[in-house]
């Protein structure tokens, strides 16, 4: 099947970017290179088009309750104009996905799910979904998102959307927000580390807001990114990525993401099987490494501990802010404390590492 374009694609094609097939969408990469981009959001502020993601709204008298259902984390506790981030899981404890959950009204949440699984996760609610009192609709098609991020990005949007938006708590969203001639959402929230916003808005005006964002914040260093650095980027602050160090096949718990499991608010889809294994102890953990040779782990590669097997690696690059080649990787669980030396097999070639702490990167406050 060919790959779908966002609402932006002739955007990306104009200013240059390296246009890549990514979850089935035409999107990109880089613009001028993955090291400069990633340095511009760190430093200053860098636009994403990341409307490929999935919106799923749920509403109606069992909204709460067939998410409290299906999700791992809890609703209670959420405000309207609260954002909340879960995993969902399969029965056996295994991700579905992991997503951000936006509440209008204890009757009307908003689900932000990865491209790839937006599908997926669209059955799996409906199947979850037994109340007749329930809607789930799919609002992708009409949806796009751009993300603003950076130390910059408070400055930027406020210039054009208003004081408001700048006082937004971290994950934390306002809806009707006027912008370039229409009304959009803007959450504090982001995939990069940094300091940010999330702009969801009509697809038809992504390019207006695409444009007056990148005119109003040329001054404070603002550059268009693709999905090079947004991985580099999130792969410092220790996020996540579906497909890496979460899979049908890796709990939440072996993600390391416990705090996103809600064990109290009573029965929902995994609780058995994620009790389980907080009862009798993970088998398995996520961890972070640094290469202590020459070399760069890649996804995938052996994880060797005393010329033994113990695990794969599951994300690993060179770090443009830390200056080293790291690497995150699903062990044994009783593979030793930081500090412990590995090994990546790079090539049929055991390479000497060493595991080290996440995050790898926090941003100053």
């Amino acid at each position: 099947m060919e790959p779908r374009k966002t609402p932006l694609y002739d955007k990306h094609v104009a200013a240059g970017g390296r246009i890549v097939d990514f979850a089935g969408w035409w999107l990109p990469v880089q613009y001028v290179g993955i090291l400069e981009e990633h340095r511009t959001v760190r430093e200053h502020a860098g636009l994403f088009d990341v409307s490929h993601m999935g919106e799923i709204r749920v509403k109606g008298t069992s909204a709460f309750a067939c998410l409290q259902k299906v999700l791992t984390n809890t609703l209670a506790g959420m405000n309207d104009g609260d954002v909340r981030y879960s995993p969902i899981c399969y029965p056996t404890g295994g991700t579905v996905d992991d997503v951000l959950v936006y509440r209008f009204s204890t009757e009307e949440y908003w689900l932000v799910v990865n491209a790839s699984n937006k599908d997926k996760d669209l059955t799996w609610i409906r199947e979850n979904a037994t109340e007749i009192s329930l809607a789930i609709e799919d609002d992708s098609a009409t949806t796009a998102e751009i993300a603003l991020q950076g130390p910059a990005s408070a400055g930027i949007l406020s210039k054009i959307a208003g004081l408001a938006v700048a006082k937004l708590g971290y994950y934390e969203f306002a809806a009707r927000i006027p912008l370039a001639g229409t009304e959009v959402l803007v959450s504090r929230t982001g995939y990069t580390g940094e300091d940010g916003f999330e702009i969801y808005c009509p697809a038809e005006a992504s390019t207006a807001i695409w444009d007056v964002l990148l005119t109003v914040g040329r001054a404070d260093g603002l550059q268009p990114a693709g999905l090079g650095c947004r991985d580099t980027l999130r792969f410092e602050a220790g996020m996540p990525l579906y497909g890496h160090e979460l899979s049908a096949d890796i709990s939440p718990l072996e993600a390391g993401l416990s705090r996103f499991v809600s064990f109290d608010k009573g029965d929902f889809n995994g609780r058995d099987s994620l009790l389980r294994q907080r009862e009798h102890g993970l088998k398995r953990k996520i961890v972070g490494f640094e290469m202590l040779e020459r070399g760069v782990a890649r996804a995938g590669y052996p994880v060797l501990k005393e010329g033994k097997e113990v695990g794969c690696v599951t994300s690993g690059t060179f770090a443009p802010t830390i200056g080293k080649n790291l690497g995150m990787a699903l062990v044994n669980a009783d593979i030793g404390p930081i500090g412990t030396k590995i090994e990546v097999e790079i090539r049929e070639k055991p390479v000497g590492a060493q595991t080290i702490s996440r995050p790898f990167y926090k941003r100053g406050k």
